[in-house]
């Protein structure tokens, strides 16, 4: 049983960063071991010979084999989906429990409000950490620079499109009025310097926020709108950070839209 037990967490921390899409960093896992509750309780009726089918819970069900029905339950956290095969628990986001939204009493530990899940730490300034929780340990994961944790998508996400996040005090920078054009409209993308880091600078986008970072050895031109050599920017070549880590730029450039 410990041998088993280490192996889910092992499967479900080191697989938490392994599916990514467009702007945004999904930590979806594989928790296809987590282990489900026999509930006892023999001579179910079964539906069909073979498969899992719901009960009136959300996360129970009723596992048939060969004919015989046996009533489980998905570990905390966890869910019943009907619709997949194989291991039928899932995080919430990816189960429908319409007809059937009562579960388990929550099974919390110290580190985690439940024995599996995904949670934001932190408030509505602080979006970025988040805990994955496997067999009730919690492992604490950091999103890219500049993007916050999106509880209902398990994503790292630009922080304006986070419900729950302030991205204006999360990222430290206020878009300014916009200025109107012509015909009464404003700029769609303004692009501003950050005034502590020449190598940062913000994309506003309807009055709200998103942080991007330079590469190494370059800075925000403002005359440009571009990523420049530091030398080429007032002001910035005697600020240029030579410690750099070039492993974050190339993180943020992956989220660039």
């Amino acid at each position: 049983m410990k041998g088993l037990l280490v192996l889910i967490i092992t499967l479900i921390t080191i697989s938490h960063c392994q599916r990514f899409g467009g702007n945004q960093q999904n930590y979806n896992t594989n928790y296809n071991n987590a282990p489900a509750a026999p509930l006892g309780g023999g001579g179910v009726s079964c539906p069909e010979r073979n498969g899992t089918f719901p009960t009136s819970t959300c996360d129970g069900y009723i596992e048939c084999k060969d004919g015989v029905g046996e009533e489980k339950l998905c570990p905390d956290g966890l869910l019943f989906n009907p619709e997949v095969r194989g291991y039928p628990c899932q995080y919430p986001i990816d189960v429908d429990c319409a007809g059937r939204t009562a579960t388990q009493p929550a099974q919390p530990t110290e580190e985690c409000p439940h024995q599996y899940g995904y949670f934001r730490l932190g408030d509505a300034t602080h979006c970025g950490q988040f805990m994955n929780c496997a067999a009730g340990r919690g492992f604490t994961f950091d999103c890219p620079e500049g993007l916050a944790f999106n509880a209902a998508s398990y994503r790292c996400d630009w922080p304006d499109q986070v419900p729950d996040c302030d991205a204006e005090a999360y990222l430290g920078f206020s878009c300014p009025p916009p200025a109107k054009g012509f015909f009464g409209f404003g700029e769609e993308y303004r692009f501003f310097r950050s005034p502590a880091d020449c190598q940062r600078y913000f994309v506003c986008i309807e009055g709200k926020p998103r942080a991007y970072v330079c590469g190494e050895g370059q800075a925000f031109n403002e005359l440009t709108n571009t990523c420049d050599g530091a030398e080429n920017v007032t002001g910035c070549a005697q600020n240029y950070n030579p410690n750099f880590d070039s492993r974050q730029q190339q993180n943020q450039q992956q989220f660039r839209g």
